[in-house]
């Protein structure tokens, strides 16, 4: 015999029902928002080509534009995951690929208008980079490039292997190192904005070799992202 469960009694208070987690904000739109803000300085300097506001050389405003924010924009992915270390947050690492991919697509839009510049001539352009070492930094660093903005899918990640792929996208770092050399070269009188970027990318360095990496399977998640 199986007994009933005993009924509250009239002066009893109802129990209260089970407590649920209260969900996260949702950063769907985190990444999104990321793409488009970082897309809105092309779309401004396609704006001021077209209505003749880059001065009287707009091509090499064009290129010394497009440089630097590739650099700048490469830097900030790799604040990303110091950033994480430090605060615990998760959404670096969300907005870590987006960032990456902006920084490359600038590094292509820079390399197009220095093609364009140079009438798409091979021959001057293979000249240029076995020749000058500020243009050969810079070549370098945007083909270190082309393998991780090729395997920034999540796909890519089951392929290689976490392990792997880890190892191939520390190119990052290489390209970084050569575009802030490829930026110090190329500027030839004020050399601040080249010594900032090369100053925090130096600090990106130091807190990535000295900074404890602290692997959890939630890092290897957002990683794949």
């Amino acid at each position: 015999m199986t007994s009933s469960p005993v009924s509250p009694g009239p002066g009893t208070p109802d129990p209260l029902p089970p407590r649920r987690p209260t969900p996260r904000a949702s950063l769907d739109w985190l990444v999104p928002a990321v793409t488009v803000g970082g897309l809105l300085p092309a779309a401004v300097l396609i704006l001021d080509a077209l209505g003749g506001a880059l001065g009287a050389n707009p091509v090499q405003r064009a290129l010394h534009q497009t440089g630097q924010l590739a650099l700048i924009v490469l830097l900030l992915s790799l604040v990303c995951t110091p950033l994480r270390r430090l605060t615990g947050w998760t959404w670096p690492a969300r907005v870590r690929k987006a960032l990456g991919l902006l920084a490359f697509f600038y590094a292509l839009l820079h390399f197009a208008i220095y093609l364009f510049d140079h009438g798409f001539a091979p021959g001057l352009v293979l000249a240029d980079v076995l020749e000058r070492p500020f243009i050969t930094a810079g070549f370098t660093a945007l083909l270190l490039l082309v393998p991780l903005a090729l395997t920034s899918t999540p796909q890519s990640v089951r392929r290689l292997g976490f392990a792997r792929w880890t190892r191939l996208h520390q190119l990052v770092y290489a390209s970084a190192c050569l575009g802030a050399l490829h930026y110090w070269w190329g500027v030839k009188k004020d050399h601040t904005s080249p010594l900032l970027a090369a100053l925090a990318l130096a600090a990106l360095l130091a807190a990535r070799w000295l900074w404890p990496a602290g692997r959890s399977r939630a890092g290897r998640r957002a990683a794949s992202r």
